[in-house]
């Protein structure tokens, strides 16, 4: 069996491994869009709430209720700022996913140009017993008429 062939193992290996580093971005890039939507829905809701407070506060508004709205503004800047951390460790595991794929796909690439070469010289070969077999038949030509 020529070593192209064999390798041709090699390589679907490295095309799987390459497959399941793309599926692991993938899932990746929902996970931190998903990240990245939830922020920006928490914002407009509190942008939504805030202008609900001001609206509202065009007539007289108990200290209470005014401390109570304050209380939940903050709550909501907390829930956005653990928010803001978690998009942040999404990017971080979406970039890392990102250079796993890479790495991946430039030793199937690798692979596939190596194979390539190792077809070249295989051919070469080939080409070389061919030409040898075909100069040994005419030298027999030449020697048998003489």
């Amino acid at each position: 069996m020529l070593r192209s062939q064999r390798l041709a193992v090699v390589l679907t290996l490295e095309e799987r491994k390459e497959k399941a580093a793309l599926e692991k971005m993938a899932e990746a890039q929902q996970h931190h869009e998903a990240q990245r939507q939830q922020i920006e829905n928490l914002e407009r809701y509190q942008q939504e709430y805030r202008e609900q407070i001001r609206s509202s506060q065009q007539g007289v508004v108990s200290v209470a209720r005014l401390q109570g709205w304050q209380a939940f503004i903050a709550q909501l800047d907390q829930v956005i700022g653990q928010q803001q951390k978690l998009l942040v460790q999404a990017e971080d595991r979406l970039r890392h996913c990102r250079e796993e794929w890479q790495r991946a796909w430039e030793r199937r690439r690798g692979m596939e140009k190596y194979i390539e070469t190792c077809r070249r010289q295989e051919q070469r070969e080939q080409d070389l017993r061919e030409q040898k077999q075909m100069d040994e038949a005419a030298g027999r030509i030449v020697a048998r008429r003489r």
